[in-house]
């Protein structure tokens, strides 16, 4: 890919499905129960929007998933939003946040999650991006590390802190309404 070869990412992304299916699963469990999406859904519609995205230099593996949990949380977003719409006015989505890596202890909309998540983005873009590729993708510190260009230990304290930014961010969210 990087040497301009124009069916390397295509070639790249299938050896990578099991993967992404992997990342999908992960983030359907955190879904509510009875969701309509699946996770081989998901996966179809992260791809389909990555192969959409033009001129991505894709430096890893790791750079890959985040870059697909990324689009998973967007596909997972988009159709809360359509859910939403189409419910009567006052309608959340829930989605309960993964135990694993135990965030929160509730149910949060995910509507919610994802407004918290751009204000997080604004005030620091590497703390979101460690969110997305933890939270949304699964992966291990050492692959977001190596993604962000940053040291493990560097990583894992981002992670706290995006904890507890989130947490105050959509605590305050809830008690506002």
């Amino acid at each position: 890919m990087h040497a301009g070869d124009q069916h390397a990412a295509s070639e790249l992304v299938p050896l990578l499905y099991r993967e992404l299916h992997r990342l999908a699963e992960a983030a359907m469990r955190r879904e509510r129960p009875g969701h309509t999406l699946q996770p081989t859904v998901l996966v179809h519609e992260a791809y389909l929007q990555l192969l959409q995205t033009e001129r991505i230099d894709w430096q890893s593996t790791a750079h890959f998933l985040a870059l697909a949990a990324n689009t998973m949380r967007r596909v997972l977003v988009d159709h809360a939003r359509a859910a939403k719409a189409q419910k009567r006015p006052g309608g959340h989505e829930q989605v309960e946040l993964n135990s694993r890596v135990q965030v929160f202890e509730q149910q949060i909309d995910v509507l919610s999650l994802n407004e918290a998540m751009d204000k997080l983005a604004a005030f620091d873009p590497r703390l979101a991006q460690a969110v997305e590729m933890r939270f949304f993708g699964g992966l291990s510190f050492e692959e977001i590390a190596q993604a962000q260009g940053i040291s493990l230990r560097t990583a894992k304290r981002d992670w706290v802190l995006a904890k507890s930014w989130l947490y105050t961010e959509l605590a305050r969210g809830s008690a506002e309404t």
